[in-house]
């Protein structure tokens, strides 16, 4: 028989007795995007875009991917709930390496039933994967996917992940001295509902990204590290 403590490690936490709420009574949601480079394999000429790839994760009865996500409460800190969000939905740990920015979207309940309630406010990281468990808590609801970064820009269903995955490539080319070139003909699918939050910080609040540091609909940041082959 497993350890007790082994045992208790893959329970996720339920409820939401403990969640956090901000002035406005919005629930507040923290959440990660992980990311890893993977090896060379002994070949130079490897492009580091094709290198580089992040963590999405399934949701039931739905048919796309999200980011690592959920409930921010009461006992932990921001970066805290998004290692525990990253660990019970895609069954990985790592260390927090940026802070990406908040975004503000609605429930996906309160979306499929139009209702304006249901408003949450999402932080989120840079998380660098430094263990992947074979096992983790919700591993039947959410299943793990490693995807480059061009398909990850393709799986951004909403705005907010477009957005954040793009402050996650600044940050990137920040750490890692990507030359970057700015494409403003590459498709985008419609993703409505998502406002980027500018002002009312509070105590519980990160820094919000600034109007000039968030890109337009459409507009899609492309890294070349030593080879420009990101979407070829």
């Amino acid at each position: 028989m497993a350890p007790e403590s082994s045992l208790s490690s893959l329970i996720a936490r339920t409820g939401r007795h403990r969640q956090r709420y901000d002035e406005d009574n919005q629930r507040l949601v923290s959440g990660c995007i992980p990311y890893r480079l993977r090896n060379k394999d002994g070949d130079e000429s490897n492009c580091q875009e094709d290198r580089l790839e992040v963590v999405m994760v399934s949701t039931p009865n739905r048919h796309d991917l999200i980011f690592p996500k959920g409930g921010w409460e009461t006992d932990e800190t921001a970066e805290e709930a998004a290692h525990r969000e990253a660990f019970e939905e895609a069954g990985v740990r790592g260390i927090i390496k940026e802070e990406l920015g908040d975004w503000q979207f609605r429930s996906k309940r309160r979306e499929n039933l139009g209702c304006l309630e249901g408003g949450c406010k999402g932080y989120i990281f840079a998380l660098e994967v430094t263990e992947e468990l074979q096992s983790w808590p919700e591993q039947e609801n959410h299943e793990r996917k490693w995807l480059r970064i061009k398909d990850a820009f393709k799986l951004c269903r909403y705005e907010w992940m477009r957005e954040a995955l793009e402050k996650f490539l600044q940050f990137m080319d920040r750490e890692h001295n990507i030359e970057i070139e700015q494409q403003d003909d590459h498709p985008t699918a419609a993703m409505p509902n998502v406002v980027p939050d500018r002002t009312n910080k509070s105590p519980n609040c990160w820094v919000t990204p600034s109007s000039s540091e968030l890109h337009g609909i459409g507009a899609l940041v492309v890294y070349t590290f030593a080879h420009p082959c990101l979407f070829n």
